[in-house]
């Protein structure tokens, strides 16, 4: 009889959590998006200097409680070396962020190549994807416009069977934006838990 008092108190006092994948090629600004993250959701968190955020080298991982669930985000190393290590978190994952720089078009090229990389492994089918085209703080002539960026995004989109997909324009530094690019990846995750299930943490019992 305990044990079953214990397994339905263990069932009401569970909240649902989901695994974010934050993809991006280097100096998108994948670390710098989710320091802005952590100090919007996490109370009291001091977000690190601008001078002491340095490229991901292996992984960064933030989770916080959004709406009454809880949102598990890996910041997962961009550098070609490590792209490899993607395909190990896209069965466990139940969202994507692809973060791009929307003032950098060199690097479009290698952003195409990444999002093929997705496209080609099919634990991805099926999930909520979004884009954020960061940067838009900054005044450049080659900032690339939202249209622009659904173009080369849709495409990968569609041929992910993406449950919903979006382009949200962001800036990692001023945080205009994030906390729309948040809500929009919490929305979808819930109404996705039929087809990828929530992980879910156990809270202790106060004694």
């Amino acid at each position: 009889m305990f044990h079953l008092a214990e397994s339905l108190y263990n069932s009401w006092t569970s909240k649902e959590e989901y695994s974010i994948l934050l993809l991006g090629v280097d100096n998108a600004g994948k670390t710098t998006l989710l320091e802005e993250v952590k100090s919007l959701y996490i109370p009291n968190y001091k977000k690190l200097p601008k001078s002491r955020i340095l490229p991901t080298m292996g992984q960064n991982i933030a989770t916080v409680k959004v709406d009454g669930v809880y949102l598990k985000i890996w910041d997962v190393g961009s550098q070609s070396s490590l792209r490899v290590l993607w395909n190990e978190y896209y069965n466990k994952a139940h969202a994507i962020i692809l973060v791009v720089d929307s003032c950098d078009n060199d690097r479009l090229q290698r952003c195409i190549m990444g999002m093929k990389e997705i496209n080609a492994n099919n634990q991805a089918e099926g999930l909520p994807i979004l884009m954020l085209a960061n940067k838009q703080d900054l005044k450049s002539p080659d900032k690339m416009e939202l249209a622009n960026l659904k173009q080369l995004f849709n495409p990968v989109a569609e041929n992910l069977n993406a449950q919903d997909s979006r382009v949200l324009p962001v800036s990692a530094v001023t945080g205009e934006g994030v906390k729309e690019a948040i809500g929009w990846i919490q929305a979808r995750v819930t109404r996705n838990k039929l087809n990828r299930k929530p992980n879910y943490r156990k809270h202790r019992r106060k004694r």
